[in-house]
């Protein structure tokens, strides 16, 4: 067993594991509810993480984290109906409720 991730936070590792398995690949999740010893060890020892049962299942796991880790280059974009600016994030423009072209 190998592992292939591990976060603080144990909904993001789920989310992971879920893309993972998705992908055909077994895992073990561990640590899933040590965060209580937090304190009496060291708090990085605590956080989830996910392993592979197989070896050779290590590199294609690895590829799958790191095609979700890719961040998504978005540009701020001027309402049409308003020409308010907004943010990337936004799909409706925030002063008018226009959707974004």
């Amino acid at each position: 067993m190998k592992m292939v991730y591990t976060n603080e936070s144990l909904f993001l590792v789920n989310n992971t594991k879920n893309i993972i398995e998705a992908a055909g690949i077994v895992t073990f999740l561990k640590n899933e509810f040590s965060q209580g010893a937090a304190g009496e060890i060291s708090a990085f020892d605590c956080w989830p993480e996910i392993w592979v049962q197989q070896d050779s299942d290590y590199e294609k796991a690895i590829a799958v984290v790191a095609s979700t880790q890719k961040s998504i280059s978005m540009d701020d974009w001027i309402c049409n109906k308003c020409c308010e600016k907004n943010d990337a994030s936004f799909e409706i423009c925030w002063q008018c409720q226009h959707e974004q072209a």
